[in-house]
């Protein structure tokens, strides 16, 4: 894993703003734009170290897997803030009936310097984003810069495969809706669910945009409608299961819950089974079945317990995006005094390269590895100023 210095491409906002990549530029607090899609240099991988962090994130989501299994059990769902019985018992169906319900991906954040073993920092399997610049943009790059070189991307073929091979699962007949938040200024939430939309058609669906503001609810059929009042059957939503099991629709939403089989009125995508995997508890659940495993960070629920006087930690909400509420505690500090139920996990600075504090996204469609985005910082959280670097394989 290198590091290394490139010219941009002449024009390359408008190239990548073409590709579908449409907020090329972050605005910063002093209201300065500054590019994130970061074109001025690139990493570049050996094959055998891609096809070896490509074992470790299937492993990785294996052992997701299991801690969801044992999450359902052993009847966990308090330790991850799911207290409702209503809501465990729907999110437990959903698991129970996961092989019925459509699930198409999620991205590991990983700590890796290309030469210890990556951990896992955190699993975002229910809303991840970076898909567009992941999946395409970074390609396209490729092909411009180093046509003779790989990338570790296969996203965009293995999307289609999985929509083409979950079709039977959606409900015949109306299209599958594609929601995004009217409310994300940035554009983030549109250009992600635009793309997946794209990767549903090219398999073959019938689609439909809507805008989760634009949702209606039907009060004398009981169901969710679009604003020509047809039902909403099916929909990808990139709304997270914590907003939408507890915004002024929730009960609704609960009451409708197609959770296979065609038990319900609406089957949403990601199934509800996905608040397993998404919530930072799974860190410590993951670290009480698997300890010591190498490509896991002591995490725990109760405290930071050694960590405060070895290595530090990081003190986690067990719900958040984008670095949010992350606070960093370095060994021999007080204790964290924290409103709202965290994990602690062991700090692991990022790996600097050239002054950068870079993370891995490693996506997995299904189960399996499908591709890399990285991100760089300037800080030790990475947050919503993270600049996205396209990698190759030489």
């Amino acid at each position: 894993m290198e590091r290394r210095s490139i010219a941009p491409r002449p024009d390359w906002q408008r190239i990548v703003e073409e590709q579908g990549l449409i907020y090329p530029l972050t605005r910063y607090p002093d209201n300065s734009l500054r590019p994130y899609w970061d074109e001025s240099a690139y990493y570049s991988f050996s094959l055998a170290e891609v096809e070896a962090l490509e074992e470790v994130v299937e492993e990785l989501h294996r052992m997701c897997l299991a801690a969801a299994a044992h999450i359902v059990d052993t009847d966990r769902f308090a330790d991850l803030g799911i207290t409702d019985p209503r809501l465990t018992s729907l999110v437990a169906e959903a698991w129970q009936r996961r092989a019925e319900l459509p699930s198409l991906y999620g991205r590991f954040d990983l700590h890796y310097d290309g030469t210890a073993p990556a951990k896992m920092l955190e699993y975002n399997a229910d809303t991840p984003t970076s898909l567009v610049e992941a999946a395409s943009a970074q390609w396209f790059w490729m092909e411009d810069r180093f046509p003779g070189a790989d990338q570790w991307n296969s996203l965009h073929e293995r999307l289609v495969a999985a929509w083409k091979a979950q079709a039977p699962l959606l409900p015949p007949g109306p299209p599958l809706y594609f929601a995004h938040s009217a409310a994300d200024e940035a554009g983030e939430d549109l250009m992600t669910v635009a793309y997946l939309r794209e990767t549903a058609h090219q398999a073959g669906l019938a689609t439909e945009a809507i805008s989760m503001e634009d949702i209606g609810w039907d009060s004398l059929s009981g169901r969710f409608v679009d604003k020509q009042l047809r039902f909403i059957r099916s929909c990808f939503k990139l709304y997270p299961w914590e907003w939408l099991t507890t915004d002024r629709f929730s009960s609704h939403a609960l009451d409708t819950l197609d959770n296979g089989g065609g038990t319900g009125t609406t089957l949403w995508i990601e199934p509800a089974w996905k608040m397993l995997l998404s919530n930072k508890a799974l860190l410590a659940i993951l670290w009480e079945l698997y300890p010591d495993h190498p490509n896991l960070l002591p995490t725990y629920l109760d405290g930071p317990r050694e960590l405060a006087a070895t290595s530090g930690y990081v003190a986690k909400p067990l719900l958040g995006r984008e670095g949010a509420g992350v606070t960093i505690h370095e060994p021999g500090q007080p204790p964290a005094l924290r409103d709202e139920p965290c994990c602690f996990q062991a700090l692991a600075p990022l790996p600097v390269f050239e002054g950068n504090r870079v993370v891995l996204g490693a996506w997995v469609v299904g189960a399996e590895s499908a591709g890399l985005g990285i991100r760089e910082s300037a800080g030790l959280i990475t947050d919503e100023y993270a600049r996205f670097i396209p990698h190759i394989i030489p």
